[in-house]
């Protein structure tokens, strides 16, 4: 059951309790079904007091003053009353919300570990070059030995 099935038959029922409903009150339904089907005029579509005060052109001290408040509460209170398109995109903005959250969160975690894995091998690379310059001195010294040992008589391939 919608909350635009459920107005009907309560709004009838409250014209039948009382016939002297004012043209505020009227407009005060309009203005409910007209949210409750998602048709706003003038406001978000959500279903609130200031929406369906605003909608039906009157403030909200006249909406409460109207008996229509009290249908409408019991309209809304009920559990199988269907709210309008609008709760619907507000929950799915609600949980895209919080998938773009997890997904920074796994970007943040992603980048840091990336970063911690060029640091290791900034500190490899490092290690290398070090270890690199070593062996080339080392290799500088033994090229001097042999041909110290040799005085020439053998030459280097390269």
């Amino acid at each position: 059951m919608t909350s635009s099935d459920a107005g009907p038959t309560v709004f009838a029922r409250l014209a039948r309790e009382h016939p002297d409903l004012s043209e505020i009150d009227r407009r005060i339904m309009r203005a409910f079904e007209e949210l409750a089907d998602g048709r706003p005029q003038t406001t978000d579509g959500a279903l609130t007091v200031v929406n369906i005060a605003a909608e039906a052109g009157v403030g909200r001290a006249s909406y409460y003053r109207s008996p229509v408040a009290a249908a409408i509460k019991e309209i809304l209170a009920a559990p199988e009353v269907r709210r309008p398109e609008v709760d619907e995109l507000r929950a799915e903005i609600a949980r895209r919300r919080a998938a773009e959250r997890d997904l920074r969160k796994e970007k943040a975690t992603e980048i840091r570990e990336l970063k911690d894995t060029v640091t290791v091998y900034a500190n490899h690379i490092q290690a290398l070059t070090l270890r690199n310059a070593e062996l080339e001195e080392d290799a500088r010294k033994l090229r001097a030995q042999v041909d110290e040992a040799t005085r020439g008589a053998v030459r280097p391939l390269r």
